[in-house]
């Protein structure tokens, strides 16, 4: 399962997109949700993100709040 990362004005959000909207159709393009058409919409207008895979993303919440990631690496899209 691919999450989405990208800055917000304190840190790092992490989207996890829900197995059930993979399986839906898309009312934009009348195909299956992908985790693109996800970030783009639910990414904050203007915000670069990156698709990343479950394993890239630490499991150890307790200092979930010191999570950062350069903005460089934010190369997967922007959102809409």
């Amino acid at each position: 399962m691919s999450k989405i990362i990208y800055k917000n004005g304190d840190g790092v959000s992490i989207v996890t997109p829900a197995p059930n909207q993979l399986k839906e159709i898309n009312a934009t393009t009348g195909k299956l949700w992908t985790v693109e058409d996800i970030a783009k919409k639910d990414v904050p207008t203007g915000f670069k993100y990156k698709i990343v895979e479950d394993s890239d993303v630490s499991t150890d919440r307790s200092f979930r709040d010191a999570w950062t990631v350069d903005e460089s690496e934010l190369t997967d899209g922007v959102g809409a």
